[in-house]
């Protein structure tokens, strides 16, 4: 395929040469969109010979759209990934084959599954693979959705999907991963509780892999506040076998499942004390199954995993 890779980075020198090396397999057209890094990613991202451009970071969607529409990019096809994620050997093959099959010529854009790596071990576990992304479309059909947490990229036109994972390799200390999931629980609270903007995906039980994971988070929605959390966590590790994980497995699911989740809800629950000492009462549950990005100067090197 002609494609374009498009890479967003921020104090990324633990992972990009990782990047860079994969992506270069499957394109000799990149670009860096860098949030003014302050450690080597500029530098190695120069030893690539790549195009680097500097742009400040808002939030991940303003982030996407703006590559998208600013990048000198003239290639067919855009693949998007972030400095922590690297093309699997699989995806790699996959990616080379696709000139050779008969969908390209019908298919505007393509989901790709995602594998965690967490700690240095793959989660495979508790429903966490695959977690399915749009990534790789046309040129000019693809949009990034304008939300705070959460976001995927919407295509205008048929989709296909990919069986070959990016793989997520987060190697950040836990102290900045909790930092950041703190920051990303503040978000979600302001995504659950404003007005969302278009373009959104529509949930669907019987559509893309992205609308059918927001179909079901519905009932996460409609689940009693600082319970569900914990009916989350029972679920994703016991019932869905994240124990399987190991003890990285076991780090990742109390963090990010159980810690993360309850406390957003606690926000939620916070928020609404303070709501009902100012105005009239207003129930707990905030009713919406998505959930929010941190609007810092973060990209998704260790991200919450949803």
């Amino acid at each position: 395929m002609n494609i374009s890779v498009v890479i967003l980075t921020f104090n990324s020198e633990a992972t990009l040469a990782n990047t860079l090396a994969a992506a270069r397999q499957v394109s000799d057209d990149i670009h860096i969109v860098d949030s003014h890094s302050t450690d080597e990613t500029a530098a190695i991202a120069r030893r690539y010979s790549v195009n680097l451009v500097e742009h400040a970071f808002l939030n991940y969607s303003a982030q996407r759209n703006w590559a998208t529409d600013h990048l000198p990019i003239n290639r067919e096809w855009e693949l998007h990934l972030d400095a922590d994620e690297q093309l699997s050997e699989e995806l790699i093959a996959e990616l080379k084959d696709l000139k050779r099959r008969d969908d390209p010529g019908i298919v505007d854009g393509y989901h790709i599954p995602r594998l965690i790596r967490f700690l240095g071990r793959p989660i495979r576990h508790g429903g966490m693979y695959p977690i399915w992304h749009m990534r790789l479309f046309r040129r000019g059909k693809g949009r990034c959705e304008r939300r705070e947490y959460d976001q995927h990229f919407v295509v205008s036109g048929p989709t296909s999907s990919l069986r070959g994972p990016i793989i997520d390799d987060i190697r950040i200390p836990l102290t900045e991963w909790v930092s950041r999931h703190n920051r990303w629980s503040d978000a979600e609270v302001r995504d659950l509780t404003s007005v969302r903007e278009q373009p959104f995906i529509t949930p669907r039980l019987f559509g893309s892999p992205i609308e059918r994971k927001r179909y079901f988070r519905n009932y996460y929605g409609r689940c009693p506040g600082l319970a569900r959390a914990w009916l989350l966590f029972i679920y994703r590790y016991f019932l869905r076998l994240g124990f399987l994980d190991g003890k990285e497995g076991a780090i990742f699911f109390v963090l990010q499942t159980l810690w993360f989740r309850f406390l957003v809800d606690a926000k939620l629950f916070e928020r609404n004390l303070h709501s009902r000492s100012t105005k009239s009462p207003n129930s707990f549950d905030v009713h919406h199954s998505t959930t929010g990005e941190s609007a810092v100067r973060d990209t998704k090197n260790g991200s919450p995993i949803l």
